[in-house]
């Protein structure tokens, strides 16, 4: 996933959690304390949340992280640090 598609799929999860929490995006700012662009751009899914933001917008809407962290995982992948090699051979 892509971290674009992390926006989104938080955004998507944000917007869920607030409209079932029954409260606009400007009541969401006043319990969160966070600018209403800012909550706006995350439902959105212009951009992720720095975790300090995260703990505002789920102690905000009473909710548990995982709510807002739904269907965003992380897969571990291979890492392979690269490097010069010398080799041996006739120069030119």
């Amino acid at each position: 996933m892509m971290g674009s598609d992390v926006a989104s799929r938080f955004g998507r999860n944000l917007a869920r959690a607030r409209r079932r929490a029954g409260v606009s995006q400007e009541e969401l700012c006043s319990l969160s304390s966070i600018h209403r662009t800012e909550v706006s751009q995350l439902e959105r899914g212009l951009r992720v949340p720095r975790i300090d933001t995260l703990v505002k917008l789920r102690d905000g809407l009473g909710v548990e992280t995982d709510e807002l962290l739904a269907g965003i995982r992380w897969r571990v992948g291979d890492y392979r640090p690269g490097g010069f090699i010398a080799e041996e051979g006739e120069r030119r």
